[in-house]
């Protein structure tokens, strides 16, 4: 493929040859956030171009706000890797990934400027707009693989995308005192906190035992939605944060 025409407008085209057709879809229903955790924007946009590397993600936003597309929105990126969401593990398939550039935790990791958020903003607007991807939908890499990603990490702004209309968000609870769930608690509470974050969407097996998934999941939670603290016991705090946004669900995604 020599070129394409972009899917988003402004957007520059450099054609990655890593992608497949969609499978049991001919478009995605949902968007999901990485940073790239890369030295810089080049060396990762090169990096999607390589046919060696064996991974791509549709677009990526360079620290200037300047938008690149890799791969047409109608074919599969392969950006998710090993993943799960709601009963789907096939996330490529059913997703447009977009790569924001930054180092990453191992790397220096640092806050997203402004102008970058701004483009993400209206890259993930538009791809909403022209698939009906809801809120809900717009995901971290770190939410459909908890443990094995943590991008795009606690410093990325979701409060200020969702007062933009972009993903699903509430204002975290307050730390408040209160009883813990952590590492060997066993019981009805645990079930219940698993059954909550399974009905939300995350891979966790029901099992009355928090376990080291169960930790790991937790951690992945409030790297998005409770970043004030992500150590994967879950304080009051986190689970009135879990409550409120299980309540803000629509009907038909509870």
């Amino acid at each position: 493929m020599s070129g394409f025409p972009p899917d988003h407008p402004g957007a520059e085209i450099r054609v990655s040859r890593n992608f497949t057709p969609r499978r049991g879809t001919d478009r995605p229903d949902m968007i999901i956030l990485h940073y790239t955790g890369m030295a810089t924007g080049e060396a990762a946009e090169a990096w999607l171009c390589d046919p060696a590397s064996e991974v791509s993600s549709h677009y990526l936003v360079h620290e200037d706000g300047r938008i690149v597309q890799m791969v047409r929105e109608s074919d599969r990126a392969w950006h998710a890797g090993k993943s799960f969401w709601r009963g789907e593990t096939d996330i490529n398939s059913w997703s447009v990934g977009i790569e924001i550039v930054n180092p990453g935790h191992t790397l220096g990791y640092k806050a997203f400027p402004k102008g970058q958020i701004e483009a993400v903003i209206g890259l993930c607007g538009g791809i909403s707009g022209r698939h009906g991807i809801v809120p809900e939908r717009i995901l971290a890499h770190s939410d459909v693989a908890p443990g094995r990603k943590v991008d795009p990490g606690e410093k990325f702004p979701w409060r200020i995308l969702a007062h933009a209309g972009v993903g699903h968000f509430v204002e975290p609870a307050r730390t408040r005192k209160g009883s813990m769930l952590k590492p060997g608690d066993e019981g009805v509470a645990v079930e219940r906190l698993q059954s909550m974050l399974a009905l939300y969407g995350y891979g966790i097996e029901i099992t009355g035992i928090f376990d080291s998934r169960t930790e790991i999941v937790v951690a992945a939670f409030q790297r998005h939605f409770r970043v004030s603290r992500v150590d994967g016991i879950a304080d009051p705090a986190t689970v009135e944060t879990l409550r409120r946004l299980l309540s803000k669900l629509p009907a038909s995604s509870a």
